[in-house]
C-alpha cells in the first residue's frame, strides 16, 4: 500500500508545513493531500500527521516514513535524471576497437578529452586481435573500430582519420640497413615480427608483399609493442609499423625505418593521391568505422568531433 507518492506527500508536508502548501507543490488540491494521509493511516492503523499542529508535526510513525523517503527519493530524482541523459544520448556506453595495435599513442588524448566532456559515458574496449571486428561492429558487440579497410558493408559508415606510412623497423646493425629503400624481394629470407592478427591484415603483406607474389620465410608475433621493438632490436626479425610510432624508437637509436618501395605497393583501392605517395612508400588509410544508427547517438556524435579535430590540418 505505502507507494511512491505518499513519500513524496510526506516529504512535501514536513518541507511545507501545511497542507495547502504541500498540494501547491505536488500539483494536487489540498483535499487530495488530505485524502492520501487518511488512506495510509487507514490501512496501516496509526497515525502519521498531527494536523492541529502549526506548522504540521510528525508521530513516530510518520518520521518512520520520513526516513524511508529521505532514503529513497533522492534514488528516484538520480534515475529519473539517468534515464533523459540515456535517452538524450548523454549517458550510456561506447565500446572501442582497434586494428591499429600502435594507435594509442595518438588516442589517448582524445580519450582523455573524451572522459572529461562525457563523464556520464563509459569507455570500454575490445581486443583488437578479433579475426572479424568488422563483424562485432555489425553486431552490436562494439560500437566504434579505428580501422584500415573500409570495407563495403550494410548500415556501416566510415569517418576518415589520416594517411600514415608503413616503413620496415629493423635493426642498426641489420644488413638491410645498409640499404636506402627496401623492396619485396629483399624481405623472402626475413622473419616478420608482427601483432598476432591475420596475415592478410597485415599492412606490409597486404600492400607489399601480397601484390609482388612474394613472402617472409616466417612470422613470428607478440601482442606488445615494446617486446616488437626489442626483438627486432636483437635481430630476431624485421618489423612494419606506422611512421609514428616508429619514429620514437628510431630517435632513440633503437632501430632504424626505412621505406617500402616496389611498382606494386600501389593499391587500387586507395585515393589517388595516396597512390601517388606510394610511389615513395606504402601508405595506408585510416577510418572511424561505426554503426549508421549509433551516429544519431549524442556521445558518439561527440566522440566524431573529437576525431574531426583531430585530423584538421
Amino acid at each position: 500500500m505505502l507507494e511512491l507518492r505518499h513519500l513524496q506527500t510526506l516529504s512535501a508536508l514536513r518541507a511545507h508545513g501545511s497542507l495547502a502548501a504541500a498540494a501547491d507543490e505536488l500539483h494536487v488540491t489540498a483535499s487530495a493531500v488530505s485524502h492520501q494521509l487518511k488512506e495510509l493511516e487507514n490501512y496501516y492503523g496509526v497515525k502519521l500527521v498531527n494536523r492541529r499542529s502549526r506548522p504540521l508535526t510528525f508521530t513516530p510513525a510518520g518520521n518512520v516514513v520520513l526516513k524511508l523517503a529521505d532514503n529513497i527519493l533522492p534514488q528516484v530524482v538520480r534515475t529519473k535524471n539517468n534515464l533523459k541523459r540515456l535517452a538524450h544520448g548523454q549517458a550510456g556506453r561506447l565500446r572501442l576497437a582497434s586494428e591499429c595495435h600502435s594507435c594509442f599513442d595518438w588516442l589517448m588524448p582524445i580519450l582523455n578529452q573524451f572522459r572529461r566532456e562525457w563523464s556520464d559515458v563509459e569507455l570500454d574496449f575490445a581486443t583488437g586481435f578479433e579475426p572479424e571486428p568488422h563483424h562485432l561492429l555489425m553486431e552490436g558487440d562494439i560500437d566504434l573500430l579505428i580501422t584500415t579497410s573500409d570495407l563495403e558493408l550494410e548500415g556501416i559508415c566510415y569517418q576518415p582519420l589520416f594517411t600514415y606510412e608503413s616503413r620496415l623497423v629493423l635493426s642498426p646493425t641489420h644488413p638491410l640497413a645498409s640499404k636506402q629503400s627496401i623492396a619485396p624481394s629483399d624481405l623472402v629470407d626475413q622473419t616478420l615480427i608482427a601483432y598476432p592478427v591475420e596475415a592478410k591484415r597485415l599492412d606490409v603483406i597486404a600492400k607489399f608483399m601480397a601484390p609482388a607474389e612474394v613472402s617472409f620465410a616466417k612470422i613470428r608475433t607478440t601482442e606488445l609493442t615494446a617486446m616488437l621493438i626489442q626483438l627486432v632490436a636483437s635481430e630476431r626479425g624485421v618489423a612494419a609499423l606506422p611512421d609514428w610510432v616508429a619514429a620514437e624508437y628510431e630517435k632513440k637509436g633503437w632501430i632504424v625505418t626505412r621505406p617500402l618501395i616496389s611498382p606494386n605497393s600501389l593499391n587500387k583501392d586507395l585515393p589517388s593521391s595516396i597512390q601517388n605517395q606510394n610511389r615513395h612508400g606504402v601508405f595506408c588509410q585510416l577510418f572511424a568505422a561505426t554503426r549508421e544508427k549509433s551516429q544519431e547517438v549524442a556521445y558518439m556524435q561527440g566522440f566524431a568531433k573529437l576525431l574531426d579535430e583531430l585530423v584538421k590540418p
